[in-house]
C-alpha cells in the first residue's frame, strides 16, 4: 500500500475533502435536488404521456382496420422512439450534457438503418401494402412470380399457399415492385373458353348446342350476359368462344364442368373435334 494512500474511514473522507463537499450541498444540492425530483417527474409524467399516445394510436389503427402485426410493430416503435426522447429530456434536466447522447443515438441509428436497408425496403412495403390494400387475406394473387391464396401480410413478407398446398414466403419489397394481379379482388369473373369444331359441321347446330349448355348451368350468371361467337376460322377448325360470366367462387368448377359437358355433348350429337391430319402418299419407283 502507497504511503500517501487513505486507509481508515476518517481518512477517506479527509481524502474526498468534507469541507468542500459541504460548502458544494449548502450552495448548490438544493438545487441540485430540485433538478433529480424534477427529471424524475419529467420521466414519469413523460412515461404516461407515452402511454396515452401509443393507444391512441392503437385505437385509430384497428378503427382503420389495420392489420394486427402491424399495429404492433408501429406501437413498439412509436414507445421506444417516445421513451428516448423522455430518457433524454430527463437527463437534460439534471444538467448533464445531452448532445454527446443524441449524436451516439443519431450514429447508431445510421448504422442500423444502412445495415438493414433491404428489410427497411420490406417494411415500408409491407406499410403500403397495408394502407392501399392491392390485396388481402384469403384474396388468391399473382405476384413476384409465383402465385398462391394468401395466408398472412407480416412486417416484412407475404406468406402465400400455393394450390398444391406449398407455403411460400415473399419479401414485400418484391410483391410491390412487380405485376400484382388479384383475382379474388371483384365478386365476378369470365370464364374463356374455345372450342373448335369441324368445317363440315352445322355451326347453327354447335352455336344453339352451346346456347344450351351454357344457359342450363345454374352457377353462369344471367347480368352480365354470356358470349357465344366464331372467332377464327384456324386451319383445322372453326374456333367458338364460350364466354360466361360466374362467381369468383364458382370459376374453376364452372370452368372444369362446362368443358366435361361440352365434350360429352358434341360426343352425343356427333359434332366433331378436328385435330391436325396428314396424308401420306407413296409411290414406288421404276425399275429403270
Amino acid at each position: 500500500m502507497a504511503a500517501d494512500e487513505p486507509s481508515t474511514p476518517t481518512e477517506v473522507l479527509d481524502a474526498f475533502d468534507t469541507t468542500a463537499i459541504v460548502e458544494w450541498l449548502e450552495t448548490d444540492g438544493l438545487d441540485f435536488a430540485i433538478n433529480v425530483a424534477a427529471a424524475i417527474a419529467i420521466f414519469l409524467i413523460g412515461r404516461l404521456v407515452i402511454r396515452f399516445i401509443v393507444s391512441g394510436i392503437r385505437k385509430a389503427m384497428r378503427k382503420a382496420e389495420v392489420e394486427q402485426t402491424l399495429e404492433a410493430f408501429i406501437c413498439n416503435l412509436v414507445r421506444i422512439a417516445l421513451l428516448i426522447v423522455v430518457v433524454i429530456a430527463a437527463i437534460g434536466q439534471v444538467g448533464i450534457e445531452t448532445t454527446s447522447f443524441i449524436a451516439v443515438f443519431g450514429a447508431a441509428g445510421l448504422a442500423i438503418g444502412l445495415a438493414l436497408q433491404g428489410s427497411l425496403s420490406n417494411f415500408a412495403a409491407g406499410v403500403l401494402i397495408v394502407l392501399f390494400r392491392p390485396y388481402k387475406v384469403g384474396d388468391f394473387i399473382e405476384g413476384a412470380g409465383v402465385n398462391g391464396t394468401v395466408e398472412v401480410v407480416q412486417i416484412l413478407t407475404t406468406v402465400l399457399k400455393t394450390p398444391d398446398n406449398k407455403q411460400v414466403i415473399v419479401p414485400n419489397s418484391q410483391i410491390m415492385g412487380s405485376v400484382i394481379t388479384n383475382y379474388s379482388a371483384n365478386a365476378t369473373r369470365r370464364v374463356d373458353l374455345v372450342v373448335g369444331v369441324s368445317y363440315s359441321d352445322d355451326l347453327d347446330k354447335v352455336r344453339k348446342t352451346l346456347e344450351e349448355l351454357v344457359t342450363t348451368d345454374e352457377r353462369v350468371l344471367k347480368d352480365p350476359a354470356h358470349t357465344i361467337a366464331v372467332s377464327e376460322l384456324g386451319d383445322n377448325s372453326v374456333n367458338f368462344v364460350v364466354r360466361p360470366w360466374v362467381k369468383t367462387s364458382d370459376y374453376w368448377p364452372v370452368y372444369f364442368g362446362l368443358t366435361e359437358a361440352i365434350k360429352k355433348r358434341f360426343d352425343e350429337l356427333g359434332i366433331s373435334f378436328p385435330f391436325p391430319q396428314r396424308d401420306v402418299h407413296l409411290y414406288k419407283a421404276d425399275a429403270d
